[in-house]
């Protein structure tokens, strides 16, 4: 370990305020109205090494939806230049879909709240709306215009690429706080379930361990209504849920699928006896198979659990377009049929 003498301090010192004194920056705040007419008249405008950041339709609509909700905004970056004009540092989408939307080029779709607004341009929104929507106000770091290019690449490298990105599990957690979202946190912290299902105490920490339970109701109820989108998918389930479950059906249905795992998985949810994670599609395979077995056969009794080792069911749990229609049912009825097919062959006879 490198002993850190008296001189080595005062060097980092003397460079903490050396680039600190790069960074002077001011606070503003814009209504969306003024900062899109500034970007109009490139006022504002977005430099060359930033150009190829585009949104897609989802992230834009998702966005106005988030304004028009009146939902917090993180802050944008913006610096001053010598020709009195500001170069956006980050918060170029963010306008340029202010713009799209306040000139009436986007329409709003798929929204998940605002669905009365699906179909919507400014123009047909309500004329207060219109109003308080132009009038809302977005604050703006502005830098001094003595940041260099250097420092202003790297704060929109950092601030693009500096943070882990929230997975859906811990926005769907941060989304929901209601009954159902309570319901599975109590599942996830089963005796049970946290033993024949292993995780890294990172992915526990990014509710890995809640997602799972979400994935075995959401496609025990739903599977063949599943499309193509797990996040929306699984979305559209908690929210349902939050409405309407019955939380007794729930967990007496979670409860059987955890105990009949026990007793004739010899790995309970692993793919080998001493693994330490779970994968999804061979937790989704097994779980929800197993359930809609039981479902059929509440008292059923497999024959033969050799089936486990098969070609077939390795095909069916590689994640190899693990999150097609096709191959979501396929892995969940392979199971299911594998688990009832002895006692369908003794009823047939």
């Amino acid at each position: 370990m490198t002993s850190i003498t008296i001189e080595m301090k005062i060097q980092a010192e003397e460079q903490i305020r050396t680039l600190q004194k790069e960074i002077s920056f001011d606070t503003k705040d814009y209504p969306i109205e003024v900062l899109v007419e500034k970007f109009r008249n490139d006022d504002f405008y977005i430099p060359e090494y930033q150009r190829k950041f585009i949104w897609d339709e989802t992230t834009k609509n998702r966005f106005i939806e988030s304004v028009l909700l009146g939902l917090p905004i993180p802050f944008m970056f913006f610096s001053d230049t010598e020709d009195g004009r500001c170069e956006i540092i980050d918060g170029a989408q963010r306008t340029q879909t202010l713009e799209e939307f306040l000139y009436n080029d986007l329409a709003l779709k798929d929204l998940n709240k605002l669905t009365s607004l699906n179909g919507f341009t400014f123009q047909d929104l309500p004329e207060v709306f219109q109003r308080k929507f132009k009038g809302r106000t977005l604050r703006i770091i502005v830098l001094a215009d003595t940041t260099t290019l250097e420092t202003r690449q790297d704060i929109f490298n950092r601030i693009n690429t500096g943070g882990v990105k929230a997975i859906s599990s811990e926005i769907r957690r941060g989304s929901h706080t209601g009954a159902f979202m309570t319901f599975v946190e109590k599942c996830a912290n089963n005796t049970l379930f946290n033993s024949l299902c292993p995780m890294s105490e990172t992915m526990k920490k990014r509710y890995e361990d809640s997602e799972l339970v979400v994935r075995f109701f959401a496609y025990l109820n739903n599977y063949k209504s599943f499309v193509h989108r797990v996040d929306d998918f699984l979305e559209d389930f908690v929210v349902e849920s939050e409405k309407n479950f019955e939380e007794k059906a729930y967990d007496k249905e979670f409860q059987s699928m955890l105990y009949f795992v026990e007793k004739h998985f010899p790995f309970g949810f692993r793919k080998t006896k001493n693994a330490k994670s779970t994968p999804r599609v061979r937790f989704e395979a097994i779980s929800v198979g197993v359930a809609l077995a039981l479902r059929k056969k509440p008292d059923l009794i497999p024959v033969s659990m050799e089936w486990l080792n098969s070609d077939d069911f390795k095909v069916h749990t590689t994640t190899h377009a693990s999150n097609s229609p096709k191959r979501v049912v396929g892995r969940i009825e392979y199971v299911r049929d594998m688990l009832l097919k002895d006692y369908e062959d003794a009823s047939n006879s």
